[in-house]
């Protein structure tokens, strides 16, 4: 069953007016998002996979696309789609737990996603979408909100056992993978089996899911 048109436009428009990270920030006025908020999200009531990864970047700040970064180059590499399949709304969702931009710490990093967005907007975001048959995990943010008390102590860990969450029977199929941020080079050299293994089977699950006559 698809998800209704209207319903989706009409949560997407609540989405792109929210502010309440900065109106109404969860820690106070000290810890108001620092600039003008510019939420990033691509729902859709047809799509059958959803990315679900972490907060924008600067980079999509700036141009409200999402991925529209290193990381995303990577990422569509990972997934074998072109940029058009990929900002297909039709075939892909693209649901951060965070919608803006959460600024920078300390070091210059990205901070973590804002804990104001996901308690108000994820479970009204998966309902309005029931057609998802699969949820692509980036990151732990995401992974703690998707997987709950089945993540396992580490992201490595978690990504190891990704069958047991692709093969679960239950609810939309769940595929766990690091963050495709160019900052993770060291962890995809250290782990070989990701590429060899997770990469194969994300590939041919996304040609299924993406491409078809629906989409020509």
């Amino acid at each position: 069953m698809n998800g209704d048109p209207a319903g989706i436009a009409s949560l997407a428009a609540s989405i792109a007016q929210c502010r309440i990270c900065r109106d109404h920030p969860l820690k106070g006025e000290a810890d108001r998002l620092p600039h003008e908020p510019r939420p990033v999200a691509v729902l859709s009531a047809t799509a059958r996979l959803l990315i679900a990864g972490q907060a924008p970047g600067l980079r999509v700040h700036e141009s409200g696309l999402p991925f529209n970064d290193a990381s995303g180059n990577r990422l569509r590499d990972w997934m074998d789609v072109t940029r058009e399949e990929f900002y297909d709304a039709r075939r892909l969702a693209i649901v951060p737990m965070g919608f803006c931009f959460p600024g920078y710490d300390a070091k210059g990093s990205d901070l973590p996603p804002r804990k104001e967005c996901a308690p108000a907007w994820r479970s009204q975001v998966m309902a309005a979408m029931p057609q998802i048959d699969t949820i692509l995990v980036i990151g732990q943010y995401a992974s703690a909100w998707h997987l709950g008390s089945q993540r396992k102590p580490s992201m490595t860990e978690t990504v190891m056992n990704w069958r047991q969450y692709f093969l679960a029977n239950e609810g939309p199929r769940v595929l766990p993978i690091p963050h495709p941020s160019w900052r993770n080079s060291g962890w995809l050299r250290k782990n070989p089996w990701f590429e060899a293994e997770v990469i194969p089977a994300l590939r041919h699950h996304v040609d299924s899911l993406v491409r078809g006559t629906n989409f020509a």
